[in-house]
């Protein structure tokens, strides 16, 4: 007798290092579905959500961000866009997750103290707006180190992105190439490990006489099919996974498109207020709890500009155990020194 193994799947995850590359650090972003690829340049951390929407209207802009997630783990991020003499606009960010103090214990369960784990991204991006055009490319280079107890990983990746927009800035699209890169310094000597790949499009239009923008992210277009097996009854610990459920072909790809699908929704009843709403129908679908869904892949938060500065927050339900809350802060630097060239 022989036993062959072989790979078994259960999920779209788990197959990539370097997971918290997917983590939304702005809170408008994550009451956006928390994935964007094309809004106005009016943010800068839309930048470093797309480096082609990285523009002058954010220039000297600093931002800091924090998140408050689950069982104590936090994280965050601090960024700042600045010119150059040449015709390019520029930004540097620092992104971190801190996981917090574990207790360390050996084989035979002896605590021998404690450990930490924490991770970093460090960002610098650059965006060209082609002359006599309305489409601007940007690229963002993102050296990451993880630290997790005594082990070590180093990896680059990079986004690559391009975005269009009206004189108006009523309607933009995009397109982005994200985290392209590899590990460069594996956990483990010798196990390289994929990082997470994704090619993401969407576009955002504001009704010109009303005050809505809508916003429509396509994520994970490099992995057409996203659906995967699950339990007949997921409420039974001793449950099967079957094959797969079957769909019908209409059935099938709408079911297939709606997890692709990003929706998000703006009010801005005035300029300096905005309320945002999203919903993301895989993570709905991959985290809910059949017999109380609730609020699961629905997320909202409220950003409002003052006159020197602007601060939003945004909370993303995961799950029935809980949601993510999502602080953001930006101002510009002038407002910091007033009459100082910059």
């Amino acid at each position: 007798m022989s036993l062959t193994p072989g790979p078994l799947i259960a999920q779209t995850g788990g197959t990539r290092v370097y997971r918290f590359l997917d983590l939304p650090y702005s809170s408008r972003v994550a009451a956006l579905g928390s994935k964007i690829t094309s809004m106005p340049a009016e943010d800068l951390n839309f930048a470093f959500s797309n480096p082609a929407l990285l523009g002058e209207a954010v220039n000297n802009n600093i931002i800091l961000n924090y998140i408050n997630y689950f069982s104590d783990i936090n994280f965050g991020s601090v960024g700042y866009a600045f010119r150059t003499p040449l015709p390019v606009c520029f930004a540097a960010g620092l992104q971190y997750i801190n996981y917090g103090s574990f207790t360390a214990a050996d084989e035979t369960g002896t605590i021998t103290g404690t450990f930490s784990a924490a991770e970093y991204i460090f960002h610098l991006s650059a965006s060209y707006s082609l002359p006599d055009s309305m489409l601007s490319v940007g690229i963002s280079l993102k050296p990451l180190l993880s630290v997790l107890e005594r082990y070590q990983s180093f990896g680059l990746v990079m986004d690559l992105g391009a975005s269009y927009h009206t004189r108006d800035e009523l309607f933009t699209a995009a397109l982005l190439l994200r985290n392209v890169g590899f590990q460069v310094t594996p956990y483990v000597k010798g196990r390289r490990e994929p990082v997470p790949f994704e090619i993401r499009a969407g576009l955002s239009a504001k009704l010109r006489h009303a005050p809505f923008r809508f916003v429509f992210t396509l994520q994970d277009l490099q992995k057409p099919n996203l659906l995967y097996p699950y339990p007949e009854n997921p409420e039974d610990p001793d449950a099967t996974f079957p094959e797969k459920k079957e769909y019908s072909g209409i059935s099938r790809f709408a079911e297939n498109a709606m997890r692709h699908t990003i929706l998000g929704l703006e009010f801005i009843p005035v300029k300096s207020f905005v309320v945002s709403i999203g919903y993301n129908y895989r993570r709905r679908k991959e985290l809910q709890v059949p017999a109380r869904a609730g609020m699961v892949g629905f997320s909202i938060g409220a950003a409002l500009r003052l006159k020197k500065f602007s601060i939003s927050y945004g909370r993303a339900t995961y799950h029935l155990a809980g949601a993510s809350n999502h602080i953001s802060f930006s101002t510009n630097l002038k407002n910091l020194f007033p009459g100082r060239e910059l």
